[in-house]
């Protein structure tokens, strides 16, 4: 029995997925291997299954400029507060309190 072409029309084709088909189906990622595997368990990358991304030339003089500015110094230092560091409940609450007030 067949679906009618005004009901095929109406179906949309979704993706398959592995619980859809028999055993033995392996979807993946996509992404392909860029190596093989050796017989002592290392890996060897194949440089010819590498992908090289080129950036086209009309990018090169693109005035958009990164999320982040690039001035931006990394910052380091260590925590002063309570000895359970800063992801303790009580330094969260100390901190909501300065900001926020006692309410």
């Amino acid at each position: 029995m067949k679906p009618t072409a005004a009901l095929c029309s109406r179906v949309r084709r979704l993706p398959l997925t592995t619980k859809q088909v028999s055993n033995g189906f392996y979807k993946g990622t996509g992404t392909g291997a860029t190596g093989r595997h050796t017989k002592h368990g290392g890996y060897v990358i194949e440089w010819r299954k590498v992908r090289t991304y080129v950036v086209p030339e009309q990018l090169k003089d693109c005035k958009l400029t990164p999320f982040v500015t690039r001035k931006m110094r990394p910052m380091k230092g260590r925590f002063e507060g309570e000895s359970k560091g800063p992801l303790s409940g009580e330094a969260y609450l100390k901190r909501w309190k300065e900001e926020n007030g006692t309410d």
